[in-house]
């Protein structure tokens, strides 16, 4: 429940804060725009109807699709990074890499840096996105889990790369801060080009590779929402597992996802700071979910419950890693053996655990109304009904995950 709900709010917050982004476009262009919270919206509800077109009439295209955006995207960070850097006003090292500012009032800067890391840490969801596709991709036990290796690598970089530029060139940091653009990076970019075209064309690279992303979440949310009301777990399983039978996409999944989106964007025309509070959801419950996974793979692996993959013997089905198959595991081609890949699988786990305490701080120290951290009130209410749904209901029909075997 945590992963689905998880993802759910993904799409969700992803293609706001798309709507938002678009919004900021048109100011940079037309600095007599008052942007509104309902146009913020509509655009998101945009959004969301080429994601939905994507992912449906042209979801036989998906793999294509994301290949050409891959290409977009590292273009756009060209096209973004060469300008910034040329153009901008540079900093110093020191101001970098040795300034610090508490801006929520924090008793340390310790403590400031920990409740702001929850920031950086959004940056890291998504990296199991490419796992929630498993069962439409051929090798998945190798392709899956180097395909989030190399993600990780190259946006790890592409992101670092981007983050120490930006810092170099920020400039005026007051000025950047008190800006009228909902997001200080586009007021960065104005004083680096002097020029709104220019800007306006970084801008616009940025939304490109947002568009990309908000397919790709879209996909991943959508197969989640499947994959678990087919093991029968959510309301309306009987419905939103079903696969059309010529394109093998899950429509009704699809749908579904697009409809909580809407319904949850509703909440952004009359407060955004609400409707934060719900997507907020998305970096509560996803690293939840990931912590639950480190820490039981932790037990496995210092227990010595998984056992090389024998090379001959046994059938398929003991080798499949089922569920109920505790203490029966099996390693897959793919891992970390030893000292090593404990020593990541604990550090995962301590660094889990400290995003997992912090993202539910406020980001000032005197809160109100207004910068309130709701998001363990949102937590909450998803783990209490998940746990009412499957006492009453779910029970009777969810035995775990359902996997479909065949001997060769």
């Amino acid at each position: 429940w945590l992963t689905v709900a998880g993802w759910q709010a993904a799409i969700a917050s992803s293609a706001y804060l798309q709507g938002v982004l678009i919004q900021n476009f048109i100011q940079v262009l037309n600095s007599d725009y008052k942007p509104k919270l309902w146009h913020g919206t509509l655009l998101c509800y945009g959004v969301l109807l080429v994601c939905i077109f994507v992912n449906t009439v042209a979801g036989t295209k998906l793999p294509r699709i994301e290949s050409v955006l891959l290409v977009a995207y590292l273009l756009s960070f060209i096209g973004v990074i060469v300008p910034l850097v040329y153009l901008a006003p540079h900093g110093s090292a020191h101001d970098v890499f040795a300034t610090f500012v508490n801006g929520g009032g924090w008793s340390s800067q310790g403590l400031s840096f920990f409740v702001g890391v929850s920031g950086n840490a959004f940056a890291f969801l998504g990296a199991d996105c490419v796992y929630h596709m498993s069962e439409e991709i051929k090798n998945a036990t190798t392709v899956v889990p180097r395909s989030i290796v190399y993600g990780l690598l190259v946006n790890g970089s592409i992101g670092f790369a981007t983050l120490i530029a930006t810092l170099f060139c920020i400039g005026d940091l007051d000025a950047i801060t008190g800006t009228d653009f909902t997001y200080p990076f586009i007021a960065i970019y104005v004083q680096a080009t002097q020029s709104k075209g220019g800007s306006a064309a970084m801008v616009a690279l940025i939304l490109l590779v947002g568009l990309g992303l908000d397919i790709g979440i879209m996909a991943a949310a959508s197969r989640m929402l499947w994959s678990f009301a087919r093991d029968r777990g959510v309301p309306g399983w009987r419905y939103i597992s079903q696969v059309d039978a010529r394109t093998r996409i899950p429509f009704t999944a699809v749908i579904t996802t697009t409809v909580l989106s809407v319904l949850l964007g509703f909440i952004s025309i009359g407060s955004a700071i609400a409707f934060n509070d719900v997507v907020s959801l998305t970096l509560a419950a996803l690293y939840a979910s990931y912590l639950i996974a480190c820490a039981l793979l932790l037990w496995r692996r210092c227990t010595g419950c998984i056992k090389p993959l024998p090379l001959s013997g046994g059938s398929d089905t003991e080798k499949s890693n089922l569920p109920g198959s505790a203490g029966k595991l099996f390693w897959g081609p793919w891992r970390i053996p030893g000292l090593l890949g404990t020593s990541i699988n604990l550090f995962a786990c301590i660094y889990l655990l400290i995003i997992e305490i912090f993202v539910f701080w406020p980001p000032t120290k005197e809160v109100d109304g207004a910068t309130m951290n709701y998001s363990v009130l949102v937590m909450g209410a998803v783990a209490i009904f998940s746990a009412v749904y499957y006492l009453f209901w779910g029970r009777r029909t969810y035995h775990g995950p359902v996997v479909d075997t065949f001997d060769r």
